[in-house]
């Protein structure tokens, strides 16, 4: 069973920093597809940041060259590194895994408020 937890989320200042993390368990995490996704009040889920298990990365065309997602295979987690955080990237971000032998999850999300 696929179980991801998001960790790292909390409220900043428009400009400022934040780190999630993603622990992942119940898949082989090394072979897997890992994404972020967020969703806004009144707004669709969105893409991210994802990262392949070759370590491809492709981004959401608003976060690219603010946002870096990354993995470490030894401790089964995937981080999402924030920078130059904006009011609209207030969000609950939910971490996504994706394998032919596990198939895919969800963590339960965590909230990041950017204040202007």
């Amino acid at each position: 069973q696929v179980q991801l937890v998001e960790s790292g989320g909390g409220l900043v200042q428009a400009g400022g920093s934040l780190r999630l993390s993603c622990a992942a368990s119940g898949i082989i995490f090394s072979i897997s597809t890992m994404a972020w996704y967020r969703q806004a009040p009144g707004k669709q889920r969105e893409l991210v940041a994802s990262i392949t298990s070759q370590g491809t990365t492709t981004y959401a065309d608003s976060v690219m060259a603010r946002f870096t997602i990354s993995r470490d295979n030894h401790k089964n987690t995937v981080y999402l590194q924030m920078s130059s955080l904006k009011p609209e990237d207030t969000a609950v971000y939910y971490c996504y895994s994706r394998s032919k032998i596990a198939g895919s999850g969800w963590g339960q999300g965590t909230q990041v408020t950017v204040s202007s």
